[in-house]
């Protein structure tokens, strides 16, 4: 009884969840006039690719989504170096007020990203980095969570392989790289994929920080285009660049589902 009811409810809240992205994908393939007369949400009778022509030949999406490659993993490829040496110093080394300064750095979790919105664009614009790509990056290249997610992977690493390392005549820097690293692989993966999702679908900082079709992600780039677009009527056109923007990481969840748990399990978040 208490599974049917644990499946029940797991089963409703996910035709909760689903039934926007459903709306939104089922409005990208409807005619203009169906959208206009407010037909059945969830079905068409004649779907069309059109908005997605007309969507793409509207706005610089091809742009768009290099820029937002270029973010995303411009950010993850110096993430994943910062939070390997600071998650193995943490773990490994000892120096005075190691805990102290751990604590702190922790503290950065609790902080809102809003809140530190009007001191990075400060240190963006004397640094002549306003409205570059760098510039929406820099903020996000150190990451508290990813230390504190690192740092509790490489402390469950045996000091013995430490000891056996350093007995071939390993330096710290190759002890890292073929004995932490290849043991934290999960968490690894872990990390990426919450890193990627989470700057993918970033949206206030770019918008704040860039002003050019040249810099801007995708996010802004959507939310520019629904704006130009949100007094005539064309929310199929809108629904289709919303679709071409959120499919990438659907895309991604789908095949990497199994991985993304299971990354997560052996990181130990429960």
């Amino acid at each position: 009884m208490n599974r049917f009811i644990n499946y029940t409810t797991i089963i409703i809240f996910g035709l909760v969840f689903v039934m926007p992205l459903v709306w939104v994908f089922v409005t990208s393939i409807s005619p203009a006039n169906e959208v206009i007369r407010g037909g059945n949400p969830f079905w068409t009778w004649n779907p069309t690719f059109e908005n997605y022509v007309d969507a793409w030949e509207a706005a610089p999406f091809l742009r768009y989504y290099f820029n937002t490659l270029v973010i995303v993993f411009g950010i993850l490829g110096v993430q994943l170096i910062t939070i390997t040496l600071a998650a193995y110093a943490f773990a490994r080394f000892e120096f005075p007020g190691k805990n102290v300064l751990f604590i702190l750095f922790l503290l950065q979790l609790m902080i809102q990203p809003e809140i530190l919105l009007f001191p990075n664009y400060q240190v963006m614009s004397e640094l002549g980095l306003v409205d570059t790509k760098l510039a929406v990056m820099l903020p996000f290249w150190a990451s508290a969570f990813g230390v504190f997610l690192l740092r509790q992977t490489f402390k469950q690493v045996p000091y013995e392989l430490d000891e056996a390392s350093k007995m071939d005549g390993s330096k710290w820097c190759q002890t890292l790289r073929h004995v932490y690293i290849p043991a934290a692989k999960p968490t690894y993966i872990a990390f990426s994929l919450v890193s990627i999702s989470t700057h993918w679908s970033n949206f206030m900082w770019p918008l704040i920080i860039t002003d050019s079709v040249e810099n801007r992600p995708l996010t802004v780039g959507i939310a520019l285009f629904a704006q130009s677009y949100e007094t005539g009527a064309q929310w199929g056109m809108v629904s289709a660049g919303t679709v071409m923007v959120i499919l990438p990481l659907l895309i991604a969840f789908f095949i990497f589902q199994k991985q993304f748990v299971s990354s997560f399990m052996h990181s130990g978040i429960k």
